[in-house]
């Protein structure tokens, strides 16, 4: 069985890509950043000012450690009475700061979660506005599965970041600037040894994000396969349990969930060790300093004619500050797994966003259309390496109905794809009433259009309004109409709900048939001047086919109509018969003249070989 093929670019390795990653990474992390602020600038700089006020009011909790030692603790020690009151006052006021720090942090949190979820629903709706402006091939490069991991596991793996890492970075980045400021003014020496253990952690951190880096963008991509693998096996159980392919797909399977496990796990594997490593340098700075610092406060400390002292108060409050200045170290450090995992998200999310749209460059817009389609020495392939289509010419006269004989990889569909613009043409020209194809907006063009595949698709809605998918302003009583013409309404009214009956999981609570008798509905109600039929029968059994066909054969007077049909009893009445070979147009008339030349045609007809 197929397995999807998630190409795209993996992690790189050595120094020199270990570099280019972290740029790159910088600049997805930058581009989200900007995206962020926006359309959330003042929620941010509120998020800001409510940081900025939480850590001044850390601070001035820790700052309050040495008064409370120095002028009230050692004072009242030494008297003989204390007196208290003024310890009260002091500690009241604290409070009323501590209490602001709370709120505030409260509110920014609150806000942050709003902005992350707000950024989750703007992107969401960016990708999918996108998606629906790519051209159809595109979705014919890339596997379902890994399209639905932008939206799910990519999209969301951003939301952990911007709610929590963009605020602990923001925090981090305040707290340290305001309590580096602090220390100076306390203990220069001190200082020195606090700024040598956190360039050690820093350096820590890098390394080890460096390395984690590529195990995390290979992580993300054995996410999507997976997601790809089941979507596939989901949509195919019945071809999987008709060859019992079950053992094969198990093996396929535990084959790319493994590689999802080794990759998740390298990653956590080395982004989980920066925490507690860091930890314990932050735990070994604590030491020094509380060595350092007791040595001045006992016996003072001299560097030539700079002598150092500090009381004991001073030592305590150190303490604690140092801790606020490598704690935030930490933090980011804690937070290193969900930015690492949200970058390789956005990358994958802006590749989408970032891909080339579907280009139109028609302008003329189509007014009466007659449905007179032309193709003149058309050469196409759906790659510049290889061809598919050559020399194709094709006179029609409104109202005919042309039919495509050939077998499989003739070109047919390539054809009905080429009217409609899904893809364009490299040589030649088509005309529509005249017009090249490429002059006419495609929007007006497609209207002019109805196509039925061999592939039916149904949405999740009644069948009425699967039925007025073909033209949204259709009334009930067209829709009804158009079902009738085609022979759908008797099954449709012996539905529990008849046309109020609501489909799901792709009409699967329908035959096969009745699902392409709704697809042909939809066509019909669309009322165009081209209609476009795509093997539009080969689903529906021999005795709904004739009542099918007495239906199509109404729907398609006085249209021009193209039809791919391996059945060749239902195209004997076309006014034009093409056969294909090879992407070549080898033969071509009436049902009457291409039994007369004896060649393909005659071939395919009777079943009898050619004779030399």
């Amino acid at each position: 069985m197929r397995r999807p093929n998630f190409g795209g670019p993996r992690g790189p390795h050595g120094q020199a890509g270990f570099q280019k990653a972290s740029k790159e990474q910088r600049a997805v992390i930058w581009r989200l950043t900007k995206y962020v602020l926006s359309n959330y600038k003042y929620s941010i700089i509120t998020v800001l000012a409510c940081i900025a006020i939480t850590s001044v009011t850390t601070l001035a909790s820790t700052l309050f450690t040495r008064t409370l030692i120095d002028d009230y603790i050692t004072p009242l020690t030494q008297m003989a009475n204390p007196e208290y009151t003024s310890l009260w006052q002091t500690l009241f006021k604290l409070s009323g700061i501590l209490l602001v720090g709370v709120i505030c942090s409260y509110l920014y949190n609150r806000l942050m979660i709003n902005v992350s979820q707000g950024t989750m629903l703007r992107l969401r709706k960016m990708v999918f506005e996108r998606m629906e402006k790519l051209p159809i091939s595109y979705f014919d490069q890339h596997a379902h599965g890994e399209t639905m991991s932008v939206y799910t596991n990519d999209i969301d793996s951003l939301r952990q970041m911007i709610s929590t890492s963009i605020s602990q970075v923001f925090n981090s980045a305040i707290t340290i600037a305001v309590t580096f400021a602090s220390m100076i003014v306390m203990s220069v020496p001190l200082t020195l040894v606090s700024i040598v253990m956190a360039i050690v952690m820093m350096v820590v951190t890098t390394k080890l994000g460096k390395r984690s880096r590529t195990f995390f963008r290979t992580q993300q991509e054995s996410l999507a396969r997976v997601n790809g693998f089941i979507e596939e096996m989901m949509t195919g159980q019945k071809v999987v349990k008709v060859f019992c392919h079950e053992q094969q797909a198990i093996d396929e399977f535990e084959e790319i969930n493994e590689q999802l496990r080794s990759s998740a796990y390298n990653a956590n594997k080395i982004a989980n060790i920066v925490m507690p490593v860091n930890g314990n340098l932050s735990n070994l700075g604590y030491v020094l300093i509380a060595v350092v610092g007791a040595t001045i406060a006992i016996g003072n400390l001299q560097f030539g004619n700079l002598q150092f002292t500090i009381s004991l108060g001073t030592v305590v409050a150190f303490l604690t500050l140092n801790k606020s200045f490598t704690q935030p170290i930490t933090h980011v450090s804690q937070q290193i797994n969900s930015v690492l995992n949200a970058t390789v998200g956005a990358e994958r999310v802006f590749r989408v966003v970032d891909a080339e749209p579907e280009t139109d460059n028609g302008t003329k817009e189509l007014k009466n259309p007659q449905g007179d389609v032309d193709f003149t020495d058309v050469d196409f392939g759906y790659t510049p390496e290889k061809q598919v289509l050559y020399d194709i010419d094709i006179n029609t006269n409104p109202g005919q109905k042309i039919a495509f004989v050939g077998g499989t990889g003739a070109g047919k569909t390539t054809i009905i794809n080429l009217i409609n613009r899904f893809y364009d043409i490299q040589k030649g020209q088509i005309l529509y009433d005249g017009i090249p194809i490429t002059d006419i907006r495609k929007d007006s063009l497609r209207r002019s259009m109805s196509i039925v595949l061999q592939e039916t698709h149904l949405f999740t809605a009644t069948v009425l309004d699967n039925i007025r998918y073909g033209r949204l302003g259709a009334t009930d009583e067209d829709c009804v109409a158009a079902a009738r013409l085609v022979g759908a309404d008797d099954f449709i009214r012996r539905l529990a709900n008849g046309y109020q009956t609501m489909l799901n999981g792709d009409g699967g609570n329908l035959s096969q048939g009745e699902r392409q008798l709704l697809a042909i509905a939809r066509a019909a109600v669309a009322n165009p001047p081209v209609l476009i039929l795509d093997e539009a029968t080969s689903s529906i059994d021999t005795r709904t086919e004739m009542l099918v066909q007495r239906g199509m054969d109404t729907l398609m007077q006085g249209r021009t109509t193209f039809v791919i049909a391996h059945r060749l009893s239902t195209i004997r009445n076309a006014d034009l018969i093409i056969v294909l070979d090879h992407g070549r147009i080898i033969e071509q008339g009436t049902h009457e003249q291409l039994l007369a030349l004896q060649g393909k045609y005659y071939q395919l007809y009777t079943g009898h070989a050619l004779t030399a």
